[in-house]
């Protein structure tokens, strides 16, 4: 994870600034800064800022991520904390989901019992994690008078790279944070197993060059991305032989039915996730229902690694 501010005001939009521009020796406890000069027009506005936890590839967890993250720690429920900050269930359970997949460790979890079942905890990683974003809201309010000062007088053209960072966006439905167990080696190609918590782990197949590239070695942190699409279901006691590299064992916490397919979420082990789009033909035959255990078939070639 790394960190990075929003800064916007009502007339230019929003900027990405990355948090370690901003601190240093302004850190100096100065009241916050109140306007800044906008760039093109001289005009003063207010400027606003907004902290962001982001991997980098997918995924963000700002301010009501982290409030919804309290929330579930003072009312040890997602239904709950869902009403308490103002979003619907679904949009709540989605946000635990990503939160959980992308970090390094779960922040929450929920008890057994589907995804709108049992109670549900925030972890002390968790709670670390709110802490440690709180802590540096606060020194980014003080923050904001040193940057003002960088701001104002800035020539336009030097503007944009004072506040603008690239970033990456993926359209793969499954985004999991994981650590590279082991790398082999073949003639042209690398196999890379990558444990994504707990006893779970993706096995993908790269280039040797694309395994250097990335810096892909034992204990180096990577994301593996997987769309939905590229997920095999199977009932847990068949007995199937398959080339699949990968067979995750999950239960199912969600099923999204649709006119042609149903969209499928497993919990696999340490509170991660996994959702596969699949036939409603298919839901059907394998008669899939919540708390159903199975197994998602995935080809190691299907697996697309990442890192920060």
């Amino acid at each position: 994870m790394r960190y990075a501010v929003k800064l916007h005001n009502d007339r230019r939009g929003r900027f990405p600034v990355g948090f370690a521009t901003l601190l240093g020796p302004v850190l100096d406890g100065a009241p916050p800064a109140r306007d800044t000069i906008d760039a093109g027009t001289g005009m003063t506005e207010p400027l606003r800022a907004e902290l962001w936890l982001e991997n980098g590839l997918v995924g963000k967890a700002g301010a009501d991520r982290i409030a919804l993250i309290e929330a579930i720690a003072e009312t040890s429920s997602i239904a709950a904390a869902a009403r308490r900050v103002g979003l619907s269930y679904r949009a709540a359970w989605d946000a635990v989901q990503v939160l959980n997949n992308l970090f390094a460790e779960p922040l929450v979890l929920a008890a057994s019992g589907g995804a709108k079942g049992g109670e549900a905890g925030v972890t002390a990683y968790g709670a670390r994690v709110t802490a440690s974003f709180r802590l540096m809201e606060a020194g980014l309010q003080r923050t904001l008078a040193g940057l003002q000062d960088q701001l104002v007088g800035t020539d336009e053209l030097a503007l944009p790279n004072l506040l603008w960072t690239l970033g990456m966006k993926t359209s793969a439905r499954n985004a999991l944070h994981g650590v590279v167990q082991t790398v082999t080696d073949g003639a042209v190609n690398a196999e890379v197993m990558l444990r994504i918590g707990g006893a779970a782990e993706i096995v993908a197949v790269v280039t040797r060059q694309s395994a250097h590239d990335l810096g892909l070695v034992p204990g180096a942190a990577a994301v593996a991305l997987i769309n939905a699409g590229s997920i095999i279901l199977t009932a847990a006691d068949e007995d199937l032989r398959t080339s699949a590299r990968n067979r995750l064992k999950g239960v199912v916490i969600e099923i999204r039915a649709g006119a042609v397919n149903d969209e499928i979420t497993l919990e696999l082990d340490a509170g991660k996730t996994l959702t596969a789009t699949i036939t409603s033909e298919s839901t059907n035959r394998l008669g899939l229902a919540l708390g159903q255990p199975v197994v998602a078939l995935i080809k190691a070639s299907q697996v697309i690694l990442a890192v920060v």
